[in-house]
């Protein structure tokens, strides 16, 4: 499949999927996206800019949700036009879907909402790539009931992506044979290094992270075999609104992507 004009699967080179949690403002939104592009440009990957219009699943009641869908969708809106980016963001409801189209190139069901049949039905009659974040109760062979409600509306370009399994209380543990098992399924795999180390709920009203493990996670699923790295980045991860623990400094993607650039050529034999 393609993603504009960027192969995703089938052998293509891999792919990057990076920008912050969530958008916080239109200067940080900017900043980040512009910095993405450079990097990804100097190490010769396909990017694809990704950004949350709204966070709807939050440990506490008190938490960022967001600045608003509207504001949030004008500011992706201007990433993807003057810095000619293609775009992916969450969707998690049905009413969300045409506005989000609008914008996004590619809508994205988070883990918690991979099961829901209408919503899964919707984001496939968009138009849109669709990526499905794999539950974090969920074996790896399910997501090929979540695959196929999106393939019924005639919409083939479907993404899996892994980003951890509930592992005990406030844990993660990723089971790389999930991406083994996903691509056999047919469709391309991304794997989330960001949200695989978190620590959900482990903070005091929030989701903690080992943001450490980041990179070795992310060496280890280019070394089994994944088509896309999904990395949330942020130029102050500290002081970021949402998931502060687990987004990768900004400072860090360029170094990151060479080590496992290098490990994907290897793999590869390139």
């Amino acid at each position: 499949m393609n993603i504009r004009s960027i192969p995703v699967g089938s052998g293509s080179p891999l792919v990057l999927f990076a920008g912050p949690c969530v958008v916080e403002n239109r200067e940080i939104t900017l900043r980040t996206a512009e910095a993405v592009k450079q990097i990804a440009a100097r190490r010769g990957v396909g990017v694809v800019f990704k950004s949350s219009y709204l966070k709807a699943n939050r440990t506490s009641g008190t938490s960022f949700t967001g600045i608003g869908m509207d504001r949030a969708l004008a500011i992706l809106a201007e990433v993807r036009s003057s810095l000619d980016m293609a775009i992916i963001t969450d969707v998690h409801a049905e009413s969300d879907i045409p506005a989000a189209a609008e914008v996004a190139d590619v809508l994205q069901i988070p883990a918690f909402l991979c099961r829901q049949t209408a919503l899964l039905e919707a984001a496939g009659k968009s138009g849109r790539a669709v990526n499905i974040k794999k539950g974090q109760f969920l074996a790896p062979g399910d997501m090929a009931h979540a695959a196929a409600k999106v393939a019924a509306t005639g919409n083939g370009n479907v993404l899996l992506t892994e980003r951890g399994t509930t592992f005990g209380y406030h844990n993660l543990v990723v089971d790389m044979r999930s991406l083994v098992i996903m691509r056999g399924l047919g469709y391309p795999v991304i794997f989330d290094a960001t949200h695989s180390v978190q620590l959900p709920g482990g903070g005091s009203g929030e989701t903690s992270g080992e943001r450490q493990y980041i990179l070795p996670l992310a060496r280890a699923a280019v070394a089994v075999g994944c088509d896309g790295l999904f990395l949330e980045v942020h130029p102050d991860p500290p002081r970021a609104l949402s998931d502060a623990a687990s987004q990768l400094p900004l400072d860090r993607l360029d170094g990151l992507l060479g080590e496992v650039l290098a490990v994907d050529r290897a793999v590869r034999g390139t």
